[in-house]
């Protein structure tokens, strides 16, 4: 068993999982609103927005979908941690999620790690980001 993070959108999932499947290299899976049936989607979920969708990132998931409530999302208390093989494939996804962010913690050489930094990306999902290795 391995616990899986799912994070929640204000009608920016669709988008968000297909910008994480450009930057991790795969094919996010999305199941929009309009394959639920009818009787269980009601008002709460209108055309566009997503139920549930997927990424694989390396040998893990994310999950998320919209927030159907319409309620903005507030991460607080929580990132989604990723660990690179080199510093170039760290600095490229470090940038891609950066574009358009907020940037909490430069990336930079740490005690604990070649290469490390924080961020909130566009959508609002809280990224910590790495570079596997002993630091320099």
């Amino acid at each position: 068993m391995q616990p899986i993070p799912y994070v929640f959108f204000r009608n920016t999932c669709r988008e968000a999982m297909t910008r994480y499947g450009e930057i991790f290299g795969t094919d996010p899976q999305i199941m929009g609103a309009e394959m639920m049936p009818p009787e269980e989607r009601g008002d709460d979920w209108p055309d566009g927005t997503v139920m549930h969708a997927a990424v694989q990132i390396g040998s893990g998931w994310l999950y998320a979908s919209d927030d159907p409530t319409g309620a903005p999302p507030v991460m607080s208390g929580c990132n989604i941690a990723v660990a690179l093989p080199d510093a170039a494939e760290t600095r490229r996804v470090w940038n891609a999620l950066a574009e358009g962010g907020e940037v909490r913690m430069d990336l930079s050489p740490t005690f604990f790690a070649p290469l490390y930094g924080a961020l909130s990306d566009r959508f609002g999902v809280r990224w910590m980001v790495m570079q596997d290795g002993e630091p320099g």
